[in-house]
């Protein structure tokens, strides 16, 4: 237990107030990374009863030294502004590390292990995800299929495989996603039109109904939201909480590790966010009209 906390202005804190402070920037820091309670707890090797009890507003007490700097870890802030003694929550270079790299995976396999690994990895925070086209997630084997059909660099199988794993990790209760695709793109899939101009309408309307079905099921842990491609514009990338970014660029991955970086790649995803058409709790009943749409065509 921690004494009376001598800050770098020479004043001396009571426990109380000392306390008191560390909830709120702990507070803070779980609500900048987009972690919860359940998610930090097994982040750090805690029961989430004691990390409830931390954050009561009752709580009397700091944590072990070891669990303070635990926490400094996940959340991606310096022990010194957890407790107080530091204004700036940035970390040290033994704790952040300040780096940028090129992930080039050795095969397209590889690169599917990779992405479930950081994931997995992101268990606990919230995950944000721009894709290319029609999200990984929701595509039926159907779509799949067609996709991959004259693919060389990975099998149908393989893109299945690698789905699967990732959709059962999206209904880990601890997960949580948030989906932004330009509603131009859903809609000429939904017309055939484009790259699915192939595609036939029959696998198109299966598509389309399972991916409004699964939402609904996946919602609130999964959401998907709808913007306007003519008046905002995203690369395909994916912020994994507060661990790493990565931006897509064609058999290889720009990360970024710092948390100015993924920082700046949040506050892009919510703009995104801000400027949709379609917001997430109406995406089933917009995709069956989308489905109309797709009869009619």
């Amino acid at each position: 237990m921690y004494k009376a906390t001598e800050y770098p202005t020479g004043r001396n804190l009571d426990r109380r107030e000392t306390v008191s402070s560390f909830r709120k920037r702990l507070e803070s820091a779980m609500a900048d990374v987009g972690i919860n309670q359940s998610g930090l707890a097994r982040a750090i090797g805690v029961d989430r009863s004691t990390l409830s009890q931390l954050l009561s507003r009752s709580a009397d007490r700091l944590p072990r030294a070891d669990t303070v700097a635990a926490m400094a870890v996940a959340l991606q802030v310096s022990t010194d502004w957890l407790l107080g003694l530091a204004e700036e929550p940035g970390q040290g270079a033994a704790i952040l590390r300040e780096s940028i790299e090129i992930a080039r995976p050795d095969t397209f396999a590889g690169s599917d292990k990779l992405l479930e690994q950081w994931h997995t990895d992101a268990v606990g925070y919230k995950v944000r995800y721009v894709p290319s086209s029609l999200p990984d997630l929701v595509k039926t084997d159907a779509v799949l299929a067609l996709e991959y059909a004259t693919y060389q660099a990975k099998s149908t199988e393989e893109a299945k495989s690698s789905i699967q794993n990732r959709l059962a990790l999206s209904r880990i209760p601890e997960m949580e996603m948030e989906i932004c695709l330009s509603w131009q793109v859903l809609r000429t899939f939904a017309r055939g039109q484009g790259v699915w101009d192939e595609f036939p309408k029959s696998v198109r309307l299966e598509q389309l109904e399972y991916m409004a079905s699964l939402l609904s099921e996946l919602y609130p842990r999964v959401r998907l939201f709808l913007f306007d491609g003519r008046k905002v514009y995203a690369v395909p990338y994916t912020v994994f909480g507060p661990r790493r970014a990565a931006i897509f660029l064609g058999q290889m991955y720009f990360v970024f590790n710092t948390r100015e970086h993924i920082r700046t790649l949040s506050d892009h995803f919510d703009s995104l966010v801000r400027a949709a058409k379609v917001q997430a709790h109406e995406m089933p009943n917009y995709i069956r009209s989308l489905m109309a749409e797709c009869e009619e065509v």
